[in-house]
């Protein structure tokens, strides 16, 4: 292996147990999109410490850090992390726990942070080993529309000087630790959410003959939208349309005036993905103003799906076996999950690519998005030492094309 990979990876064990440290406060103190001024403070006060020059409130509670190299107009790289937390009450009993009641980093944004952190560490102290300019991105309310990255890029965070690639790394428990994943092209899906309140008329329950049953409207509405992907859709083409929520407001011996659905629709064509909103349109107002009701139909826009490109995906899937073997690079398939590091891809080259966070011994635990979920903290010295690697080793040959 290189002298430079050693060298990193010295570094990434010389500060594994202060960013383990950081990733634990980070948890233990989550925020919720659009609410992340601690977490800010907090990484600002890293950077600080660290001498690395930012910029704070970028475009809400963001960050961007520069590390400029020998020659800093050289090149330029971006390396981002989220910050936001989730709406979710942590079940793991750790020294760490959270301690805001229903508040949890259960999306693991707190190890990206971490991560993101040891590497702006270890490049900073390497700063003649590269010549360019990196950019960092810690980035807020990822989890929440619109999402913090188009808001960032809004406020500037893609210029002066615009990022020749952005990478970004995303934790996934069913890679091991030491193993990172990477999938060329379409990655993940497109995201938006539709919201239908169905209106009815309500009335006792035991004359339902006077009344124009919204839960019955809205049970047909739930069910006739499952033709989308079942007799619309391109069977080659992935497409979810789920309704994962369901709000009628009656009792035993009530039907209630209306009804509520609220859903997701997921997929990777644009044309075919305004297609569907059409479709839920009329199949919503169809079948409400059959069965003697009506509708109102909300459709939000959220994030285009994350193209990883193909060029600059290779390269790192060989890079990256440099740094950790090749039998340690993995190959992932398309994910129906979302993520606004999609708006970074439209800027410039981009790669968002999996970080193993699986106990090798234990295998893979909770999933994403669940109270239970935790991390094997040792992945961390894998992703900040890898980010860094990849980072310099993408600037050196950017500047030598």
């Amino acid at each position: 292996m290189s002298d430079l990979a050693n060298a990193i990876r010295r570094q990434a064990e010389e500060y594994y147990s202060e960013v383990v440290s950081i990733r634990r406060h980070i948890h233990t103190h989550p925020e919720l999109s659009k609410q992340e001024k601690n977490t800010m403070d907090f990484i600002a006060g890293k950077l600080t410490e660290y001498g690395i020059p930012f910029k704070d409130n970028v475009g809400g509670f963001g960050i961007v850090g520069i590390i400029g190299g020998s020659d800093p107009q050289a090149a330029c790289i971006a390396l981002r992390a989220d910050m936001d937390a989730l709406p979710v009450n942590e079940t793991n009993e750790v020294a760490y726990k959270s301690v805001n009641p229903g508040v949890m980093h259960a999306c693991g944004h707190d190890v990206h942070i971490a991560s993101l952190l040891g590497t702006a560490k270890i490049l900073n102290g390497m700063k003649e080993q590269f010549r360019g300019t990196i950019k960092l991105f810690f980035q807020p309310s990822e989890e929440t529309y619109p999402g913090g990255a188009i808001q960032m890029i809004e406020a500037g965070a893609m210029e002066n000087p615009k990022p020749d690639f952005v990478l970004g790394q995303h934790v996934f428990p069913f890679l091991k630790t030491g193993e990172v994943g990477f999938k060329p092209g379409m990655f993940m899906a497109s995201t938006d959410e539709f919201f239908i309140t169905v209106k009815g008329k309500g009335g006792h329950a035991a004359m339902p003959q006077t009344t124009v049953d919204p839960i019955l409207i809205a049970s047909h509405i739930v069910v006739a939208l499952q033709q989308i992907v079942s007799r619309n859709a391109n069977p080659l083409l992935s497409t979810v349309v789920t309704v994962g929520r369901f709000i009628g407001e009656g009792r035993t011996n009530v039907i209630p005036d209306t009804v509520r659905l609220e859903g997701t629709v997921r997929t990777f064509d644009e044309p075919w993905r305004s297609q569907v909103h059409d479709t839920i349109c009329r199949i919503a107002s169809g079948t409400a103003e059959a069965m003697g009701g009506s509708c109102e139909i909300i459709i939000n826009r959220g994030y285009p799906y994350v193209f990883n490109n193909e060029d600059l995906t290779h390269k790192l899937i060989s890079l990256a076996g440099e740094y950790l073997g090749e039998n340690n690079v993995k190959s992932m398939e398309q994910k129906m999950g979302a993520e606004d590091f999609a708006y970074f891809a439209q800027h410039s080259p981009a790669c968002l690519y999996g970080l193993g966070i699986a106990d090798p011994a234990i295998g893979t635990g909770p999933n994403l998005h669940t109270s239970g979920f935790n991390v094997d903290e040792s992945s961390i010295k894998t992703g900040m030492g890898l980010m860094a690697w990849l980072a310099v080793r993408l600037l050196n040959s950017e500047v030598a094309k």
